[in-house]
């Protein structure tokens, strides 16, 4: 769902990242530029708590987030689903699971 102020999208595939990706969402989450939209966190089919622990409480506390869940099909396949989701005008960033992202990066 886009809205007017959602100029650019992120997109983070991940895949059995329980341990490190709450630090990945809340580098974007709190970054200084907020018109985005969390295109996609495109779970790979993670078989620890990474779904269930971490991202669904993410989604239901920001609707910046669109979280797709899936069986797991690899990284190329996984990015290729988020990037064919994407509503904003630009892709601003392709965001590691297990990345650091300094709050100016968007």
């Amino acid at each position: 769902m886009t809205n007017l102020s959602t100029s650019i999208s992120v997109v983070m595939p991940v895949y059995n990242a329980e341990d490190y990706i709450q630090v990945a969402v809340e580098n974007i989450l709190n970054q200084t530029f907020t018109g985005f939209e969390f295109i996609i966190i495109v779970n790979d089919g993670s078989i620890d708590g990474t779904l269930g622990a971490v991202l669904e409480e993410y989604a239901e506390k920001d609707l910046r987030i669109r979280l797709i869940s899936r069986k797991n099909k690899g990284l190329v396949e996984t990015l290729a689903k988020g990037l064919g989701l994407v509503n904003a005008p630009l892709i601003a960033a392709r965001m590691g699971a297990d990345d650091i992202a300094l709050p100016i990066r968007l």
